[in-house]
């Protein structure tokens, strides 16, 4: 039995503490904030209509099958700890002409969807899009996803893809502009694919064309929602922590990770305790565990680069009819200005972003009568205005009047509730940072650009002995899926190291 302290209560930190409790090894758990799920957060706000709630990180789930493993490999199944619920339309598209069209897991119906709304040819063009991207990941799953990835492995298993004939399938050097382009004759076709790059904080004329099997592995295996909202997934994770033996220490920052020679030895608290550890599990941003945690730092990561997102919570008076839990809003603007200015030298606020809508039909998210809206964009990262992608969220009223810009495109695309608001909340992303202590509010750590990206994430296995790094910000790379993933391949490595000196 070993002594591991994970650093974060994050998804991915959730995800190893499980399965390494569940091994039979002492868990402690050191969370900063005073709950557990990271990005996968809820906000509470209180009115004498009733209480709102709101999912601050991801609104939807993707491969299910990923938690229904975690959770049977450590105990009980997933469906004895959370209501999964599927979604059938999952988003609907709408776009600046005026046109719409639905997403759902059903293949068929999705190629009537878009013959119905775009025009004949088109469902069959986004079926063709489906099968390359089912290619896609039959090629990408195992040796990308479910295995771990070293700085000596890296580029070998790039070449190794090649080699068995992956090479058409994966369309290295291609970026997922240039495959949308090579499919599809409708501009809003392209439109749909370009919005799957910004899953990874990603800019589709830089992002591999292999991000395509974001939307076959979402209408493959469909989306889902959890009743009382996604982050229950979080604390039905820690309560599994819990029951495996594992400890999880709430409001507990780590201030250093200190060596013995070559291998780590304890971890010191904010406070001035320190907790002796044979393995340490990083589940904060890379670069704050190589910048600041760990001195001298064995290497150095360079800072996320991904963008942020600028979210509106609102409370709303009445119903909104017709409306999905889920709404893409594109813009009348080309999609390049959105791109140009989140990744600008310096960042810049968006004038016409692409809007996303979260209505959550949840009863506990709103009061009878009432309805609770997370609405999101892109944006740049926090920081000094000058620095390249990112801007400084803090100078006063500069918030507040995006918000009210971001109000009047809503009613300018057809969802003007402003006289229907009862209140709003804003969370920039200077808040997400020090909310979350993701460096500048980037959400998805390294951005996905090139055709090795993926590749370039820090590896799970560290330089030094015992260390460990789980999370979005290393590989295989950000969403609840992937990081969960993360934790099984940690969990493996550390199953296979000598985890003594």
């Amino acid at each position: 039995m070993a002594r591991i302290v994970v650093i974060g209560a994050g998804m991915g930190g959730l995800s190893a503490a499980a399965r390494l409790a569940a091994g039979g090894h002492a868990v402690t758990v050191c969370e900063a904030a005073g709950r557990v799920g990271g990005k996968l957060a809820s906000h509470e706000h209180r009115t004498a209509a009733g209480d709102f709630r709101f999912d601050l990180g991801p609104t939807l789930l993707t491969l299910p099958q990923v938690f229904e493993e975690l959770f049977a490999a450590t105990g009980d199944p997933l469906a004895a700890a959370v209501d999964l619920q599927r979604l059938d339309p999952i988003v609907r598209y709408r776009f600046a002409d005026g046109t719409g069209v639905d997403t759902t897991s059903d293949a068929r119906r999705q190629a009537e969807f878009f013959d119905d709304a775009l025009g004949a040819g088109s469902g069959a063009a986004w079926t063709r899009l489906l099968d390359r991207g089912a290619g896609m990941w039959r090629a990408v799953e195992q040796p990308m996803f479910a295995a771990a990835l070293t700085p000596r492995t890296a580029v070998a298993l790039a070449s190794r893809l090649n080699s068995l004939g992956d090479l058409a399938a994966i369309a290295p050097g291609r970026t997922l502009r240039a495959l949308g382009r090579s499919l599809f004759t409708d501009p809003r076709q392209r439109l749909m694919l370009e919005r799957y790059a910004t899953y990874e904080g990603s800019d589709p004329r830089r992002a591999p064309a292999v991000l395509a099997v974001v939307p076959y592995v979402e209408q493959a295996f469909g989306g889902w929602s959890v009743a009382g909202g996604l982050h229950r997934l979080a604390d039905a994770l820690a309560a599994r922590v819990a029951d495996r033996g594992g400890r999880i220490l709430l409001g507990t920052p780590v201030s250093q990770v200190e060596l013995a020679g070559s291998r780590v030895d304890r971890v010191v608290l904010g406070d001035g305790r320190a907790l002796p550890a044979d393995v340490v599990v990083c589940n904060a941003d890379a670069a704050i565990l190589y910048g600041s945690l760990i001195s001298p730092a064995p290497r150095r990561v360079p800072a996320a680069d991904s963008f942020s997102g600028f979210v509106l919570m609102l409370g709303l008076r009445g119903r909104t009819p017709g409306l999905l839990r889920h709404t893409v809003l594109f813009s009348e603007e080309p999609y390049d200005a959105e791109f140009d200015a989140v990744f600008g030298r310096p960042g810049r606020l968006v004038d016409a972003p692409v809007l996303y809508v979260h209505a959550s039909d949840d009863p506990s998210s709103a009061p009878a009568g009432h309805e609770a809206w997370y609405v999101l964009v892109n944006a740049a990262r926090h920081g000094p205005d000058g620095g390249s992608g990112s801007l400084d969220w803090d100078v006063p009223g500069r918030a507040d009047a995006y918000a009210d810009h971001l109000l009047r495109l809503l009613a300018g695309r057809g969802l003007d509730v402003r006289d229907r608001l009862l209140f709003r909340t804003i969370r920039t992303p200077a808040d997400l940072e020090r909310d979350t202590g993701a460096p500048g509010g980037s959400i998805y750590g390294r951005v996905l650009h090139g055709s090795l990206g993926t590749f370039r994430r820090p590896a799970n296995r560290s330089r030094v002995r015992g260390l460990f790094l789980v999370g979005g910000s290393t590989h295989p790379g950000g969403g609840l899926p992937l990081v969960a993933m993360s934790g099984r391949i940690v969990a493996d490595l550390v199953g296979g190291a000598s985890l003594r000196a």
